[in-house]
Formats: structure tokens, C-alpha cells, sequence
């Protein structure tokens, strides 16, 4: 009786690697990337990158587990509720009001601690900011905010 459990697990298993979620990866250069839209600096561009992209753009860096069902439909659902929540390669198709909150949003998560997600910055550990790398990004959001709420006045 286990046999057969542990076989019928075992070809369930097999079954769902067949089932794969589309990778987003885009091969365009992204003409409504923040960093296309607005000045970044380079190493503020590097921190989001780094600490933001795989789940937050139209580009993520998959590691090797990324292959294997469910995770990789885990990974899917992170990216994808990411994005909707943030999507750095379409930040120029935001209106200025909502670049200005989602600017405003970055600021606080950062500042606080609540991204990049520690779901994610316990396998990416490159990823984890220290606390001047968050000051660094939420004084850049908080200065690009402060420049687009300009343009909507």
C-alpha cells in the first residue's frame, strides 16, 4: 500500500513538471523603465537591480530551482502580484500622480524593512539592503517623488 502512495506521489510529481508558468523575461530594452523615464544614479540603479527587478520588472533572473514544479508556479504568483503592485519597466506608463504614491511607497517599504521581502532575501542574499543602502533608495524616491509632484501642480 505504500509503495503504490509513495509511486502515485512520485508520478503526480513527474506530472507537474509538465505544467510550466511563462518566465518573464523580456529581450526588449524597456523604453518605460524608470531608468529610461527619470535620472537614476548608478548605484541607486544597481540597489533596484539587485533588490527589486526579479519581482518588481519585465526582466527576472531566475535561479536554478526556479525549474522545478510548484515552486517555479510559487516564484509565478510572487512575480506576477509583484508587478501588480510595482512594475519598474512600466513606471512611464503610470500617470504622475500614481508614479508620485508608488515613489512615496518604495520610500516606506524600504525605509522599514518590509522590501525587498525576507522570503526572498533569505535565498538572495545579495539582495538584502543594510541600512544605508535603505536610506540611499528611500532619499532617491522620496527626491524623485518630490520632483514629479512638482510637474503635477
Amino acid at each position: 500500500m505504500k509503495k503504490k502512495i509513495l509511486l502515485g506521489l512520485l508520478l503526480a510529481f513527474l506530472a507537474i513538471q509538465l505544467f510550466r508558468p511563462e518566465k518573464n523575461k523580456s529581450e526588449v530594452k524597456e523604453v518605460n523603465d524608470i531608468a529610461a523615464v527619470y535620472q537614476v544614479p548608478a548605484e541607486t540603479g544597481r540597489l533596484l537591480q539587485t533588490s527589486c527587478y526579479d519581482c518588481h520588472s519585465n526582466n527576472t533572473n531566475y535561479p536554478w530551482y526556479a525549474n522545478i514544479q510548484p515552486v517555479a508556479w510559487w516564484l509565478n504568483n510572487h512575480i506576477v502580484e509583484g508587478k501588480e503592485e510595482l512594475n519598474f519597466s512600466a513606471f512611464g506608463t503610470y500617470s504622475l500622480k500614481k508614479q508620485a504614491h508608488k515613489l512615496d511607497e518604495v520610500a516606506e517599504l524600504v525605509a522599514n524593512g518590509d522590501m525587498p521581502l525576507s522570503s526572498y532575501t533569505i535565498i538572495h542574499g545579495n539582495a538584502k539592503l543594510n541600512d544605508m543602502q535603505k536610506k540611499q533608495l528611500a532619499d532617491w524616491a522620496n527626491s524623485l517623488k518630490t520632483q514629479i509632484e512638482a510637474k503635477v501642480k
